[in-house]
């Protein structure tokens, strides 16, 4: 077991008391006296395994059987809105050994043909999600591979795995195919029917081929047909001609779509001059679109180059922009040790501390903490996620550190994690737990 600097009492009712919250993980602010990166200092009661109150340092009576947190920064459980768990760490077995995106491509697809039974995905993606629980991940959202025949394997895997996970992490899936599969309608339609089945998302990877508005018209309308939110891959390219995001915003006008739609990367709008960008932007906030950027993964693919020259841009979409018009903003941990990203363990503490460092999250620090939580809760549909209020259920990542500096120039190892108000075990499994898979 990882060594806590707190214990909670067996009766389950108590108060944390001296923690620091992030203005942008409460719902109510009233009466918080924030420093300059938005902390402050409060007390929570739980009781029960829920949060019944949240109030500012100093409202209160001492109470020498409070649970004294010594000004460590607290986070609400994290919520993870793109992963590719069916792909994790595959990498020991198909490397990609030039690290572009061309590569992962190739070898992800060898790895799916030779390897990808419903042991072997169950077995990985149980894997994951230990590591992920054990880092402190509340929610998280699976893109699945859906190009046949692998959707009538992973799917109902998912739908075990999603039900031996409930109560401890909760679970969504969003199907993955190149856009110009939808070409044939009948695959298509059998695709979305097996996704309404398992209450998944319809989601595509998007780029310039010809018809692409008449193939997002057709995810549209079968996705408003069978009640299912949208979620897309898209422009994950430095091509400044790749401008599927602006296409996806313009269908949502075209069919008035009123489900969620997240749209992931969106790389090659750092590119594009600023006219087409404000218009994409303007677009984009009018529908009401979810963005979500995924720092990691993106810094590894994009720009990749193979001549011996170091790469010139971050591969990161403009947050800063859209975050200034509203849109909603998240970022997310992608790919773990596969072709696409060598590295990563579902470290949503990770993902943060990357983000600030290379998306310039910070100087202020403003609401960006909301990335990792209340931001991809709404993106995802989720009520009791990513936000700390009375009521909610008593999910909390209590860190060593007191103040932003502290919270991210460490790894933050030691962390305290408090499920449903009591506190869980923080361990990560073993990679030898996967050595069997590894075997040629």
């Amino acid at each position: 077991m990882t060594q806590r600097f707190i214990t909670l009492p067996s009766s389950g009712t108590y108060s944390l008391v001296n923690l620091r919250l992030h203005r942008s993980h409460l719902e109510k602010t009233g009466g918080f006296s924030f420093d300059r990166d938005g902390f402050a200092l409060a007390a929570i009661d739980i009781s029960a395994g829920a949060i019944t109150a949240i109030e500012p340092a100093g409202q209160r009576a001492d109470n020498p059987e409070a649970i004294d947190c010594r000004g460590s920064i607290a986070f609400p459980g994290f919520v993870d809105c793109h992963t590719h768990i069916d792909k994790g760490h595959i990498w020991d077995r198909n490397p990609n050994l030039d690290g572009s995106f061309a590569g992962a491509l190739t070898a992800v697809g060898e790895d799916r043909e030779a390897y990808w039974s419903a042991e072997d995905v169950e077995q990985r993606m149980e894997f994951s999600l230990q590591c992920a629980y054990a880092h402190g991940t509340k929610a998280l959202r699976t893109h699945l591979d859906s190009v046949p025949p692998q959707e009538d394997i992973s799917w109902p895997v998912f739908e075990t795995i999603r039900d031996r996970w409930k109560g401890r992490i909760e679970l969504q899936a969003a199907c993955l195919f190149g856009i110009d599969q939808a070409q044939d309608e009948v695959w298509f339609n059998r695709l979305a029917n097996l996704v309404a089945r398992h209450r998944g998302i319809l989601g595509a990877v998007t780029y310039m081929v010809p018809d692409l508005d008449k193939l997002l018209d057709r995810m549209f309308v079968k996705a408003m047909d069978l009640g299912l939110d949208l979620d897309f891959h898209a422009d994950e390219t430095d091509d400044v001609n790749a401008i599927s995001l602006d296409r996806i915003a313009d269908a949502a006008l075209r069919h008035c779509f009123e489900g969620k739609i997240l749209v992931g990367h969106c790389c090659s709008l750092a590119r594009q001059p600023d006219d087409a960008v404000k218009a994409t932007l303007d677009k984009v906030a009018r529908v009401g679109l979810s963005v979500v950027s995924l720092p990691m993964c993106n810094m590894y693919l994009q720009d990749r180059r193979t001549d011996a020259t170091t790469p010139r841009w971050r591969g990161v979409t403009l947050l800063h922009e859209m975050a200034a018009r509203g849109i909603n903003t998240c970022v997310a941990s992608d790919n773990t040790r596969d072709p696409f990203y060598a590295y990563g363990d579902l470290d949503v503490l990770e993902v943060y501390r990357e983000a600030t460092r290379i998306l310039h999250f910070d100087h202020p620090v403003g609401a960006w903490p909301a990335t990792i939580a209340a931001n991809p809760a709404r993106a995802m549909g989720l009520a009791d996620a990513g936000t700390l209020k009375a009521g909610s259920t008593a999910d909390l990542v209590l860190f060593r550190g007191r103040s932003l500096t502290e919270l991210l120039s460490r790894p933050e190892s030691r962390r305290t994690l408090i499920r449903s108000g009591k506190l869980i075990d923080a361990t990560v499994p073993d990679y030898q737990d996967l050595d069997d898979l590894m075997e040629p």
